[in-house]
């Protein structure tokens, strides 16, 4: 895998944290470190399932916004699901947050980088 599919894998991985980070925060958690993992885990194997995903449909990585939709959408549908099986909150409130923030996260560094791709090459 290139230098710039691992950075973008791992701001991908980074915003999970970051959304799990600030709803253990919230709920003033006493081990924030752990309860933010526990929280992270599932959206991060659906990230890995949308980057998996997007490999297999249209060959290439997702480092565009064109084709970081499905990774946004697997993190969310794959994390609720997982949160779910294992007993886990999926309150509506919750699956709005989480559809919002990580909607606008994954999808918006991606459409920020191609900008500033665009204007770097002009």
């Amino acid at each position: 895998m290139s230098e710039r599919a691992l950075a973008a894998l791992g701001i991908d991985a980074l915003v999970v944290l970051v959304f799990a980070g600030i709803g253990r925060a919230s709920h003033h958690e006493s081990n924030p470190v752990l309860d933010s993992l526990q929280t992270a885990w599932p959206f991060l194997v659906g990230v890995a399932v949308g980057w998996l995903f997007v490999r297999a449909i249209f060959g290439h990585l997702p480092l565009l916004a064109k084709t970081g939709w499905p990774v946004w959408l697997c993190a969310v549908a794959v994390g609720m699901v997982l949160r779910r099986l294992t007993g886990e909150g999926t309150a509506f409130a919750f699956i709005v947050v989480a559809t919002v923030f990580l909607g606008i996260f994954l999808l918006g560094w991606r459409l920020a980088a191609g900008v500033w791709q665009r204007k770097a090459h002009a």
